[in-house]
């Protein structure tokens, strides 16, 4: 992102951020943090190239994508996945369609055969056992998970995730962390390829000694700080976002 204006999904035109320069590096590992409410959605949707910037230029693997969704776009736009905060799961698809149907998309498959090829994912994901049940009557908690097994359908080049850990309990909060630390480094399920992951919260603490960079969404600013170390050491008037980091 070059000087790059972030505007609202619910209300196009208005600003959110403004002058973000950000460059993402192939197998980065970055967490943004903001308070509720301050625009992370927003920042993570225009990311993921689902709205335009409002100014600036945003370019994704050397091609500008603030010019819609031309035909010639599509194979950039597919190395990138979004998990959305909370799943976004469809409500008359079983587990297994909803994951399945990046594939029926994008593969031109019909939705038996993409359920089919989909079966190790589900198991990855520990979504096996609910894969017939009606998406809608998971719990949150793992109608997150079928979010993010939808994203990792297509087997993207950089993952990005809204509030991964938004209401998630502590156990399911852990298995996120672990798994995401393994799609980091390389898992065996996609080849060994580290991912690249950028991962929006409320709280960068969970994301200490797992994430490699760090940046905070503040006053209309995107502010990238310099490493791990100095997240401990951030501005004072960033300190009720991420609170004390103790090792």
């Amino acid at each position: 992102m070059t000087d790059v204006s972030v505007g609202s999904l619910r209300h196009p035109g208005q600003l959110v951020f403004e002058q973000v320069n950000w460059r993402v590096e192939g197998g980065a590992f970055w967490a943004i943090g903001g308070l509720h409410a301050c625009g992370k959605t927003d920042f993570m949707a225009l990311a993921a190239g689902l709205m335009r910037p409002i100014g600036g230029s945003y370019q994704v693997f050397g091609r500008e994508l603030d010019t819609g969704f031309e035909p010639d776009l599509l194979e950039t736009r597919r190395r990138l996945g979004l998990v959305f905060d909370g799943g976004h799961v469809l409500r008359h698809l079983t587990v297994a369609e909803n994951v399945a149907l990046p594939l029926c998309y994008h593969r031109e498959v019909p939705m038996d055969e993409a359920v089919m090829d989909i079966v190790p994912l589900l198991h990855l994901t520990g979504l096996a056992a609910q894969a017939d049940q009606p998406a809608t009557t998971l719990t949150r908690n793992w109608q997150q998970r079928v979010g993010l097994a939808r994203a990792l359908a297509i087997a993207p080049d950089v993952l990005l995730l809204d509030s991964p850990l938004s209401g998630l309990d502590p156990r399911d909060a852990a298995w996120w962390l672990e798994f995401l630390t393994q799609l980091s480094a390389g898992h065996a399920e996609f080849g060994g390829r580290p991912m690249t992951l950028v991962v929006s919260c409320d709280d960068l603490r969970p994301w200490k000694g797992r994430a490699r960079q760090f940046a905070v969404l503040r006053g209309r600013r995107f502010v990238p700080l310099p490493d791990d170390s100095q997240v401990r050491a951030a501005d004072e008037l960033l300190q009720d976002l991420i609170g004390p980091l103790t090792a």
